[in-house]
């Protein structure tokens, strides 16, 4: 070949070679269009994905009322989708499942379980009653070719209910996903029927697998929506647990899958679990001795799948592009949907009956005037001239008839048989024409009043379908499981004082305390300095460890005591604060901050307590007294940023515990939370009161039976309690039940015992047909019983006042009968319980403060922190002169703990921030607060002038009874 001739070869090539990248681009483009479109996402109006709605319409194609093997169904379905029967097959299953669409015989395997359907020719398939009335018709059907070109498939089946939404959909598309949750089916239908009267409805998903989901943040199933769908867990007893619903996307497979995991994980602590599982889930837990249930269930939900979160992202199909838009608008537009094939429905079958109508006037017409035997139509040659005559011979009819006729409409006439013309009957042709007419008077009435005819379609599947498709997930709200609350203490933690290692991996050193691997620890150095870090194997913390323990974040009850010397001045401080929350792994200064700064004494105490300690000062020219006692009930709790109050100016030479405390803090307040069916301390829902100690809580349950817990955060509640409050074995309850031996209804008071804890004891007879009706411990409660008196059954009403009916009996008592007449109706009035109310004490006005300008607060604990000018505790053995007398510790006008609520006049609202406070100092009032003198160089103030004014509102605490004032 010539270069000549190469060159122009390669030059007519460029014009028709495209570039890679161009290539790249446009198929790219088509695939990703083509996966969205024709296989991952449904269309909005049918539900379905091109594989399901092929399937669905091979089933019709099949149908004849018997069952189909699925293997042949399979086999119809691939001459309209081109990729293969394993997809067909699995797709098929998964509608099967569903139990909607599909009546399934054989093994088609369990979603709960997890098992796999059995193969294809072994099992069979038939459309169900609802799908043949509501997914099929093939008038109001948009057919396209199939892929092959042989065959006619719809573009969408015209179904006439949410179906999308019933069922559920999820698939990865290129580019986008979808993610639509199954929701009930006879909520859609009633929302549907909203839809219709113009009301925007709200629906939540339903799962056929039960359980508990939080839908608060379900953002009507879109984007950045989320789900917590948890286990049913019930305690059987106290070393046995029962899950017997799961979430939805499990099975219970890899439910025991992941317990089993975070047992081997040290998370939780079992015995043994089996499965149980037949027709309903049954996974039976035995836990270890010694482990709580309750901490067990929260653990299961915090480590295993017994919680799964579920991101929805409504995704479908419509108007040939991917949109995504919220579950409630979809269901308006399947309401909206399904009404317009509803009328389109109506027209088809108005235009069919009108049809109907004309054609039988047109036979009786040509029959009557005898137009067969006209002799032009006789001697017609021709169509055309047949049509001819027949269009004169019908001229003085065509007025009232509703359409032009037509030649085709010419041709049936003439195909009639003679027979059938012979036999016309005139009479019963009217009677037809009229119930036709009647029929179409129906059908335009429908078509007027299109809104409520749709209503009625729902209302009549809802009727028809919808029993035994009750709800089956319970709508809860849950509370936040922190791991770290509920994880075992599966490790040992170990520490280095001198070297400043801690971890669990220093076996050798120091045993700190057992926690677990998710823990975070708080350690407090000798230089002042704290730092909250992570469990590890070894951590450096900085050399001189004071004190180190697991911390709690949130933890208001641990208060540390701590006595430090400041590096520059030398004067040492006394201070208490609680550590609430800080960020891991950095260095916090608990003292001044100056260099060479040292803590002399420190203490944690778990529930605030306050001890007595002796402080010895080294030998100096001015004192006269070594030694005195210090009591830290007397300082103010405040933020960790806090100066503190001074001990003394000059130099200690130790700090002695002189005797232990007890706790200034009050009773732990503990409200239960009805919706969570859980206790708190932060205000939420019922409140009961304050406990401490061994108080403990009691349940009343609606079968009739009673227990005490403990007060314990973690507890779990039974959902069918009739009555919970702090247990007081001095107050009376009274209880109407039926005895269903007597058969007879009976009220009896009594206190109720205290129990062990768990331990369940019976209120009402233990004789079969036995109830319980009301239980009260209101003495203003009456019960109103409507009775009828004698052998003519005459009305009267009865009013009991239960105090005065019967006396406090024992618990086992039966009680008195309520009356000798047959009791037609009871009623009570005035039986809701007193509840405790939180205490709102006085607040004396502040005191003119000490500080100048406004106290600086530290952001990151919410805390002020103290200045200079802050109030001082004056050195009781410092004196203005060496000569004078030793002048002791003065005592304060502290407000008396033990004082009553009566004893407090004219009660007024308290901050919300001074009722969470947790003990302050004692003040004087606010008209004797006088201006600070200025203190002299080196000399230190008099005694009498530790009296301890307000700074600001934080300075308002609560002591151990509830009790406001400054501490």
């Amino acid at each position: 070949m010539s270069e000549e001739l190469e060159n122009n070869i390669n030059e007519e090539n460029k014009h028709t070679v495209i570039p890679i990248n161009g290539l790249y681009e446009n198929w790219f483009l088509d695939y990703a269009s083509y996966v969205i479109l024709d296989r991952a996402v449904p269309h909005i109006n049918d539900g379905l994905k091109p594989v399901q709605r092929r399937i669905m319409h091979s089933l019709k194609e099949m149908d004849d009322g018997r069952f189909n093997k699925a293997a042949n169904v399979i086999g119809n379905t691939m001459k309209y989708h081109p990729h293969g029967d394993a997809s067909i097959g699995d797709a098929m299953v998964q509608i099967g499942q569903k139990d909607l669409l599909i009546d399934c015989q054989g093994n088609w395997g369990d979603p709960v379980t997890g098992d796999n359907a059995a193969a294809p020719r072994y099992i069979e398939a038939r459309l169900s009653k609802f799908a043949n009335e509501v997914v099929f018709n093939g008038d109001t059907t948009v057919w396209q070719l199939s892929y092959d070109g042989r065959n006619n498939e719809p573009v969408t089946l015209p179904v006439k209910f949410p179906l999308l939404l019933a069922q559920g959909a999820e698939g990865i598309a290129v580019g986008l996903a979808t993610k639509v949750m199954p929701h009930n089916f006879v909520e859609l239908l009633d929302a549907s029927i909203e839809a219709l009267q113009g009301q925007r409805p709200n629906i939540l998903p339903d799962f056929f697998t039960g359980g508990m989901a939080d839908f608060s943040a379900y953002n009507e199933g879109m984007r950045g929506g989320r789900i917590r769908v948890r286990a049913k867990i019930t305690e059987k007893d106290k070393k046995t647990l029962v899950i017997t619903e799961i979430p939805y996307s499990t099975t219970t497979g890899s439910v025991i899958d992941s317990i089993l995991s975070a047992n081997d994980k040290g998370k939780i602590k079992i015995k043994k679990i089996e499965d149980n599982t037949a027709a309903n889930v049954e996974i039976v837990i035995q836990l270890a001795p010694g482990i709580s249930p309750d901490v067990t269930i929260d653990a299961l939900y915090a480590f295993t799948s017994c919680e799964v979160s579920i991101s929805p992202n409504t995704c479908i199909i419509k108007d040939e592009k991917p949109q995504f838009l919220s579950v409630n608008d979809i269901l308006v537009q399947n309401a909206m949907h399904t009404k317009a094939l509803l009328k389109k429905e109506l027209e088809i079958k108005l235009h069919e009956l009108q049809e109907k109508i004309f054609f039988s006037s047109l036979l009786k017409i040509f029959i009557q005037e005898g137009m067969y035997k006209n002799a032009d139509y006789e001697n017609s040659g021709t169509f055309e001239a047949v049509v001819e005559v027949l269009n004169r011979l019908f001229d003085p009819f065509k007025p009232d008839l509703y359409r032009e006729i037509l030649p085709e409409d010419f041709k049936k006439l003439i195909d009639k048989p003679m027979s059938s013309i012979t036999r016309f009957d005139v009479k019963k042709a009217d009677e037809q024409m009229k119930a036709l007419s009647d029929e179409i008077k129906v059908v335009k009435n429908h078509l007027r009043h299109l809104t409520e005819y749709a209503i009625a379609w729902f209302q009549k599947l809802k009727d028809k379908y919808g029993k035994g498709r009750e709800r089956k997930t319970e709508i809860r709200l849950f509370d936040r499981v922190e791991a770290s609350k509920v994880a075992l203490a599966n490790v040992k933690l170990y520490m280095n004082r001198e070297d400043g290692f801690i971890g669990t991996g220093l076996r050798k050193d120091e045993f700190v305390a057992d926690c677990s691997d998710i823990d975070e620890l708080i350690v407090f150095r000798e230089d002042g300095k704290c730092i909250i870090t992570k469990v590890a194997d070894k951590t450096f913390v900085g050399k001189g460890i004071l004190h180190a323990q697991v911390f709690k974040k949130g933890d208001e009850r641990t208060i540390y005591n701590m006595i430090y010397k400041d590096g520059a001045s030398g004067t040492s401080y006394i201070k208490r604060f609680a550590v609430v929350g800080v960020t891991r792994d950095k260095e916090y200064d608990l003292t001044k901050g100056s260099k060479g700064s040292k803590v002399l004494y420190f203490t944690a105490n778990p529930n605030g307590e306050a001890e007595v300690v002796t402080v010895q000062l080294k030998p100096h020219a001015k004192l006269k007294k070594l030694q005195f006692d210090l009591d830290f009930a007397e300082i103010a709790i405040k933020g960790r940023g806090s100066q503190g109050n001074i001990v003394s100016k000059y130099p200690v030479k130790k700090v002695l515990l002189k005797s232990k405390g007890v706790s200034t803090l009050a009773g732990l307040k503990i409200w239960y939370d009805d919706l969570l069916r859980r206790l708190n301390v932060d205000g939420r829902g019922k409140y009961l009161g304050e406990f401490d100690g061994d108080d403990k809580i009691l349940q009343v349950h609606k079968d009739g039976w009673y227990e005490l817990s403990t007060f314990e955060l973690s507890n779990h509640f039974d959902d069918d309690l009739v009555l919970i409050q702090k247990f007081d074995p001095e107050k009376a309850f009274a209880v109407v039940q039926y005895e269903g031996k007597a058969k007879n209804y009976f009220i009896k008071r009594f206190l109720f015992e205290p129990i062990a804890v768990g331990k369940k004891f019976s209120l009402i007879s233990e004789e079969s047909g036995s109830k319980f009706l009301y239980i009260t411990s209101n003495p203003a409660a009456v019960l109103t019983v409507d009775v009828l008196k004698g052998k003519t059954k005459v009305p009267e009403t009865l009013e009991i006042v239960l105090t005065e009916f019967i006396d406090v009996k024992g618990i086992k008592a039966n009680g008195n009968r309520m009356t000798a007449h047959d009791v037609k109706n009871i009623t009570i009035s005035n039986n809701k319980e007193i509840e405790p109310a939180e205490e709102v004490k006085t607040v004396p006005a502040p005191a003119a403060a000490e500080t100048e300008g406004d106290e600086p607060v530290d952001e990151e604990n919410n805390t002020a922190i103290a200045q200079e000018g802050e109030e001082e505790l004056i050195d009781p053995a410092m004196s203005k002169d060496a000569d004078e007398e030793e002048v002791p510790l003065p005592e304060t006008d502290e407000v008396p703990q033990d004082q009553s609520p009566a004893q407090e006049e004219e009660p007024k609202p308290v901050a919300e921030k001074a009722k969470k406070a947790w003990g302050s100092k004692p003040a004087k009032p606010a008209e004797s607060a006088k201006p600070e003198k200025e203190e002299k160089a080196e000399e230190p103030k008099p005694a009498k002038q530790v009296d301890f004014e307000i700074t600001n509102p934080d300075d308002i605490k609560i002591d151990d009874k509830g009790q406001l004032g400054f501490f």
